[in-house]
């Protein structure tokens, strides 16, 4: 069976991976005060994150539009995997563009991440795996819905001003985090949400701190997948990788770029992990 896999741009897939592996991008657009921009392969990331740190305005995403998503689904059947619910309206804007594609004859599934970024090249990764095994639809549903319930999402900022400032995190957090001076060790909390698991108090600690979550959620390792991705940080991502190969049994560790939304919200140095 031939199906599309459509994600929205908080997926960090490169542009040479999405055309390896079939895979259709749904940007969303990124504000700086009033400028615009679309998160596409277009996007100069280098000078939106120069142009980012210069604005003195609000900066944010929207949602791409019911249509587009309408548009990449076409009138096969197709696979979506969407920012969290609760993080962005890109999941229901996929739902309505769903209903429109499946007007003309297609079939959808939309999949809410729960999370982002690393989190949603995972599930592209887990999808793609089924659909090589010759899994009828209903079973991919399944068990791409039971992974994305056990999945885990967990990420280090240098800097949470933009999450602060559209209420991506809660402004208590964000106190505890500023006042105390630590390096945050946040993650999707099971309902899409940003929850503060822990701190260090530098760079050096992010490293340990973060394969030790792997330890502490207790699943086998064995033959899985683990996706980090990282906003001008590749030295800690493979360093991050390097550790995580140590000690553990993971049979693929990918090591991407954030794209604009990712970048956006994670900052300069930013490093998310899904496992």
């Amino acid at each position: 069976m031939k199906y599309n896999l459509v994600a929205d741009s908080c997926c960090d897939l490169t542009e040479e991976l999405r055309k390896e592996w079939g895979v259709t991008s749904v940007p969303l657009t990124l504000t700086l005060a009033e400028e615009s921009y679309t998160d596409d392969d277009n996007l100069d990331l280098p000078n939106f994150m120069q142009r980012m740190h210069a604005c003195k305005g609000r900066v944010g995403s929207a949602a791409p539009a019911p249509g587009q998503y309408a548009e990449a689904f076409g009138g096969g059947e197709s696979f979506a995997v969407t920012l969290s619910s609760s993080l962005s309206g890109s999941y229901a804007s996929a739902m309505m563009g769903k209903s429109v594609a499946e007007e003309s004859g297609a079939k959808v599934h939309v999949f809410d991440s729960r999370s982002a970024a690393a989190a949603e090249v995972l599930i592209v990764m887990k999808i793609r795996k089924f659909i090589a095994e010759g899994l009828q639809r209903s079973e991919i549903i399944q068990k791409v819905e039971h992974f994305i319930k056990e999945m885990r999402t967990f990420f280090v900022l240098d800097n949470i001003d933009n999450l602060l400032k559209n209420g991506r995190l809660n402004r208590i957090t964000a106190t505890i985090i500023s006042t105390l001076h630590i390096r945050p060790i946040m993650g999707a909390d099971g309902d899409g949400n940003i929850s503060l698991f822990s701190h260090v108090q530098g760079w050096k600690q992010v490293v340990r701190k973060l394969a030790d979550t792997i330890e502490t959620d207790g699943r086998s390792t064995d033959g899985q997948s683990l996706v980090i991705t990282h906003c001008n940080n590749p030295s800690l991502a493979e360093e991050l990788k390097a550790e995580i190969e140590r000690r553990y049994r993971f049979s693929e560790i990918l090591v991407l770029p954030t794209r604009g939304v990712s970048s956006l919200y994670a900052n300069d140095k930013g490093v998310i992990m899904s496992f």
